[in-house]
């Protein structure tokens, strides 16, 4: 990643706003219109980021590379929570 990149996961969409999440768990708002490109839920974009820190959305662009490390790395933790698991009820 370049020195003033972010990445962004559309969460879902809402009519002509896309919903997407930053990786600090804020959640963004944006219309359609000002991506370059349709996106569709669980689409990670990686965008250049202003000198305000605010995003370029027109730099934006699909990374299917980064979406693919982050499926991994979800199924690999959900596989050592299956793994951690005693079994049966939980009991409080």
């Amino acid at each position: 990643m370049s020195q003033r990149e972010a990445f962004f996961t559309v969460d879902r969409l809402d009519g002509d706003i896309a919903v997407l999440v930053a990786d600090d768990g804020a959640a963004l708002d944006v219309p359609g219109h000002v991506l370059p490109m349709r996106v569709a839920a669980g689409v990670v974009l990686r965008a250049n980021l202003a000198a305000n820190g605010d995003p370029d959305w027109s730099s934006a662009t699909i990374d299917d590379a980064e979406r693919g490390r982050r499926m991994r790395q979800a199924r690999e933790r959900l596989e050592r929570l299956r793994r951690s698991d005693p079994g049966g009820d939980v009991v409080l």
